[in-house]
């Protein structure tokens, strides 16, 4: 029997998604830790020793180790659990080269421009037209260079699903409040169809669904400032405690 434990500091948003569905397509047993980022979590003096920047997901791993590892930035957990568990990686038709290439695609484009098209189209206090046309128009193409990537092979990197894949899909979900939509690019849907039915998929993305604001409201007040002020909201809650597993 294996000893310790995986542990997932984690919040509804697409990059704690990619986590929690990688970590369910490998079948190993982990544990939610929620970090409220909307009332400054991420902050805490314990949490930033996890993740320097303040930002979810971080993970600790204790299973079959010598020693607690932990680790930060979404794309580096998917690395170590891909090398850890030797899935997702590398197989005889897609090479590990290809994979990182394509999640370093999602982690340097996918996510930074879709991330921008859906703030200033959706969060941003003021309409500010230049960046909602220019994020906008990154956000196209992004769509585009997948889907002509996903003309060429049946997953990002290649024959077989990969964690590229798993960093990818969360960040197309909300497609509509990027500006995009998917049914425009053949080649996605057909990839998005076959992601969105797989049955870890699912369990990951129902990860804390019931901590989902699903009324559209934006965050407003305090909680506004936190996700989008600036430093001034990172100072005010240093001094607080998220206690480690």
């Amino acid at each position: 029997m294996k000893e310790g434990k995986i542990t997932l500091f984690f919040w509804p948003t697409p990059n704690c998604y990619k986590v929690s569905i990688l970590l369910e397509e490998l079948k190993i047993p982990y544990d939610i830790y929620p970090v409220h980022i909307g009332k400054g979590e991420q902050f805490a003096s314990s949490f930033l020793e996890l993740s320097p920047h303040g930002k979810v997901p971080a993970i600790t791993d204790t299973l079959d180790t010598k020693r607690q590892i932990s680790v930060f930035e979404s794309g580096a957990i998917l690395l170590y659990l891909a090398e850890k568990f030797n899935q997702f990686l590398e197989t005889d038709t897609t090479t590990k080269l290809d994979v990182i290439q394509w999640l370093m695609f999602q982690m340097g484009n996918v996510g930074p421009m879709l991330g921008q098209a859906h703030h200033f189209r959706h969060y941003a206090k003021e309409t500010v037209e230049y960046a909602i046309k220019r994020y906008t128009n990154e956000a196209s193409k992004v769509y585009a260079v997948l889907d002509t990537q996903l003309s060429k092979s049946q997953y990002l990197a290649g024959t077989d699903y990969s964690i590229a894949d798993i960093a990818v899909y969360p960040w197309l979900r909300p497609q509509k409040l990027q500006g995009q939509d998917i049914s425009k690019h053949p080649n996605i849907q057909r990839w998005y169809n076959s992601i969105r039915k797989r049955p870890a998929v699912q369990r990951g993305l129902s990860v804390m669904n019931e901590k989902i604001d699903r009324s559209g409201q934006k965050p407003e007040g305090d909680a506004w400032q936190t996700l989008f002020g600036g430093p001034s909201a990172t100072n005010t809650s240093k001094n607080q405690k998220v206690n480690k597993p």
